[in-house]
């Protein structure tokens, strides 16, 4: 019996498989959109997933501007920030933040789903969000997805 067969191989640096893909975000529910986001960028979609690596794909996403929210979420969630000074407590809800800038949007619903760690920044720093539908990543030649047909 071979027992190399048997052997558990965890993906490295080196031998992670990463690609480019495109998302267009136009009438996707914010968060449904997002935590298939995430699992893109986690690589969980992938057969050579390990939790502790970074073997994900860089995903752009276009067209953030035309992203839904359902019920009153645009009105009634609020996100909050602090400065770290007294008083410094800063609350916001996802309309003002989408008319400041629909990018900011999606890359904090993203955020809150990725790990809190150094690896979560890196996985973060793989997300790139558009609000049209030009995008300066075609020289990376990326491949057309639809969120719909991923579990």
């Amino acid at each position: 019996m071979d027992t190399l067969s048997y052997k558990t191989i965890s993906a490295n640096k080196a031998t992670a498989k990463k690609e480019w893909v495109v998302v267009d975000a136009t009438d996707m529910v914010l968060g449904r959109m997002s935590s298939k986001v995430a699992k893109l960028l986690r690589g969980k979609y992938k057969p050579s997933y390990t939790p502790h690596v970074d073997c994900g794909d860089n995903v752009i996403v276009i067209n953030a501007d035309k992203v839904k929210l359902t019920g009153n979420k645009w009105t009634d969630r609020i996100y909050y920030t602090y400065t770290g000074y007294a008083g410094g407590q800063r609350e916001t809800t996802p309309a003002k933040l989408m008319a400041q800038s629909p990018e900011k949007l999606i890359k904090r619903v993203v955020k809150g789903m990725l790990p809190k760690n150094k690896l979560g920044s890196k996985l973060l720093g793989n997300l790139y969000v558009y609000a049209g539908t030009e995008h300066p990543h075609e020289a990376q030649q990326p491949k057309q997805i639809d969120l719909n047909l991923l579990k």
